[in-house]
């Protein structure tokens, strides 16, 4: 019979892993996902929103709308082109590629880049967004 103060004391649950091996679980799997998108010709969406990740594959084509929303990266690698919208809301990107290329728009809103430069000023560090900058 299982009392509740072994509960409450957790005499009989144990945790299988720690914070730290779920979160390094978690990434190496969200790294996987990347390989698998790019490894199936980069069709479609590639959505990462309120994943651990922090760096993309250098010359990364998404074929449609890429979702970095919630995730802890703070720059993209050089030669990223997204062929839909690019949604970097609520991340922590400091810093743009000059040769990013986005066909819709770009969503900064609660970034530090929203913070620190007006849509004008971004606009001419990455001339490669052809749609709207949200800031």
């Amino acid at each position: 019979m299982i009392k509740l103060i072994d509960l409450l004391e957790n005499k009989i649950l144990v945790t299988r892993r720690s914070p730290e091996e779920r979160s390094k679980n978690y990434l190496i799997a969200t790294q996987k996902k990347i390989q698998q998108y790019m490894k199936d010709g980069g069709k479609g969406a590639l959505n990462l929103t309120n994943t651990p990740i922090t760096s993309l594959p250098q010359n990364l084509t998404v074929g449609g709308s890429l979702y970095l929303s919630n995730t802890p990266i703070t720059t993209l690698p050089q030669g990223l082109t997204v062929r839909g919208y690019l949604y970097l809301y609520g991340t922590k990107i400091t810093s743009l590629p000059q040769d990013l290329i986005v066909r819709r728009y770009v969503d900064l809103r609660n970034t530090p880049l929203s913070k620190k430069y007006s849509e004008e000023q971004i606009r001419q560090m990455v001339p490669g967004v052809k749609g709207e900058i949200i800031i």
